[in-house]
């Protein structure tokens, strides 16, 4: 790495860093956690990306209030030099990897994938659905089992997505008021029963 990347590096874990000292108070105002802030360039402004989340999910009014929030902050200092910027501010999408109890917490009821190591033994690859979780431990049930696993003992957990296939009309939500039958009078309408 040359000289000047490394510098540029530098400067830019540094304005991290105190982007996230910034923002991280701002954004935990609204009842928010900061979950990622990064700055990249595009033409002559800066971009700034601000990831947020909260236990019941992100809103689009709480995005708009946390971007109202994170501008003004951004306007009364310095911390990007005074360049022009964009800001986007944006909840974590579903591909993003649990990592922080926090995350293993609102995964509750989620399909989860993570690789799961006991010291000593082999990786295990986990799958199985988020029970619970605290600060030390989250509960998966794996095939069929509530099983406990230590947070440390965690590799970065994916949420699968998962895509339920209606088989009967019985389990169809559209169905459970109403029947549609065939047109028994003959008149070119269904009738709902």
């Amino acid at each position: 790495m040359s000289a000047g990347a490394r510098d540029g590096r530098v400067r830019g874990d540094r304005q991290k860093a105190a982007l996230v000292e910034l923002l991280e108070p701002v954004v935990g105002e609204s009842g928010h956690d900061l979950e990622d802030v990064s700055v990249s360039q595009a033409g002559r402004r800066r971009v700034v990306r601000v990831i947020v989340d909260a236990d019941g999910g992100v809103s689009l009014d709480d995005i708009a209030t946390v971007s109202r929030a994170v501008s003004a902050a951004l306007d009364e200092t310095d911390v990007l030099g005074g360049s022009p910027y964009v800001l986007e501010v944006t909840s974590p999408g579903v591909d993003r990897p649990l990592t922080a109890p926090r995350h293993w917490r609102r995964a509750a009821g989620r399909l989860v994938k993570v690789a799961f190591t006991a010291e000593g033994q082999p990786e295990e690859s986990v799958e199985g659905r988020v029970i619970a979780a605290d600060d030390e431990k989250v509960r998966i049930e794996v095939a069929g089992t509530d099983r406990e696993f230590p947070l440390a003992g965690l590799g970065p957990g994916r949420v699968q997505v998962e895509f339920r296939r209606i088989e009967t009309e019985d389990d169809d939500p559209l169905h459970d008021d109403e029947q549609i039958h065939d047109d028994e009078e003959g008149d070119g309408e269904s009738h709902g029963h």
